[in-house]
């Protein structure tokens, strides 16, 4: 049994979410792989049921868990981070926000397309085919390809098989959702050719391609949404 210690500093609840956490990590449970249940873990912990069960609670809110209902308590998904880790919410120019966010995908993207070139795995590689034709034939329908879009870009930088990158995806996601909403389905045909060179490179392991190709989607991207912005303001002085 593991007895729970609680630091000067820190709840028995605190604690106990922190040695559930050890216990994720320590044992290495992959993405929705199911915990021990409350009894369980209480009796593992040296804890009550109820610390175990509001320690539950403080690590769904964290995004560390998901609570399934008759099923369980599961890894989340999205692994500890936070749905909105920049604040992006409480901006109100969304336009700004898009183009600050590009700017800081440019520095990261590329070279995670690079390196997903260089890295990835056969079956990873298939899996970001599969994506490529559901984000397109999405797009062709007339239907709001976004999380399937998130989905593309996610595998790319799970492809690139560096520890952080994954940490990093929800500075692209925001981006993603945000072009989205401003653009709409503006963009299919480019859109889909643009995501059919970046996967071709990264299938063929063409680095420097794959690199080029990114660059080449974001730059689009870019200069869609300036015109847009360029647009509006000429629009509204009239």
């Amino acid at each position: 049994m593991l007895v729970v210690e609680g630091l000067a500093n820190k709840s028995l609840v605190e604690t106990t979410s922190d040695a559930i956490v050890k216990l994720i990590v320590d044992n290495e449970y992959p993405v929705g792989q199911k915990l021990p249940n409350e009894y369980e873990l209480s009796q593992l912990l040296g804890v009550s049921r109820n610390t175990v069960r509001e320690a539950i609670r403080a690590l769904v809110s964290r995004n560390v868990v998901e609570i399934r209902r008759g099923a369980g308590t599961f890894v989340s998904q999205k692994m500890g981070i936070a749905d909105d880790p920049l604040g992006l919410t409480f901006i109100k120019d969304k336009e700004k926000v898009f183009l600050d966010l590009i700017q800081v995908r440019f520095l990261l993207e590329p070279a995670i397309a690079s390196w997903a070139a260089q890295n990835a795995t056969v079956g990873e590689i298939e899996t970001l085919g599969q994506l490529c034709d559901e984000v397109e034939q999405q797009l062709l329908a007339g239907e709001n390809p976004v999380k399937k879009d998130i989905e593309f870009h996610t595998q790319i930088a799970k492809c690139s098989k560096n520890t952080v990158v994954p940490n990093l995806i929800p500075i692209i996601n925001a981006a993603i959702t945000v072009f989205t909403n401003i653009e709409e389905n503006k963009v299919v045909s480019k859109t889909i050719e643009h995501h059919r060179e970046i996967f071709e490179a990264i299938k063929a392991r063409r680095p420097h391609d794959a690199q080029d190709a990114m660059l080449l989607h974001l730059s689009y991207n870019r200069n869609k949404l300036r015109k847009s912005m360029h647009l509006k303001e000429t629009s509204f002085l009239k």
